[in-house]
């Protein structure tokens, strides 16, 4: 699954968590006792349930990071003359638009 397409679900996931929970306020604001406490619960649970969901999508986020920093080090280091090349040149050229201005 992309990256791009996790996001999205994620945000569609928080939207209607977020819509779920707001009905459920309204409803608890009318209501008293019994049905109140219950109707707030579930509002407790659909939020603990969207944290729990954020947290599982940093993690594979930073999951993802590290192996792209490890990849791209190991790279460097097996490669330092054509990374140092690419970086001159990369260098070289956003000197040369620099001094065009």
């Amino acid at each position: 699954m992309t990256f791009e397409r996790t996001r999205d679900n994620l945000v569609d996931d928080f939207s209607a968590v977020l819509a779920e929970a707001e009905d459920l306020l309204k409803k608890a604001s009318n209501e008293t006792g019994d049905r109140a406490r219950d109707l707030r619960s579930q509002v407790e649970s659909k939020l603990l349930s969207a944290k729990l969901r954020l947290q599982e999508f940093q993690g594979d986020a930073l999951d993802r990071a590290k192996t792209v920093a490890r990849t791209t080090d190991d790279y460097v280091h097996d490669n330092p003359w054509p990374v140092i090349g690419a970086a001159a040149a990369i260098g070289f050229l956003a000197g040369l638009l620099m001094n065009r201005r």
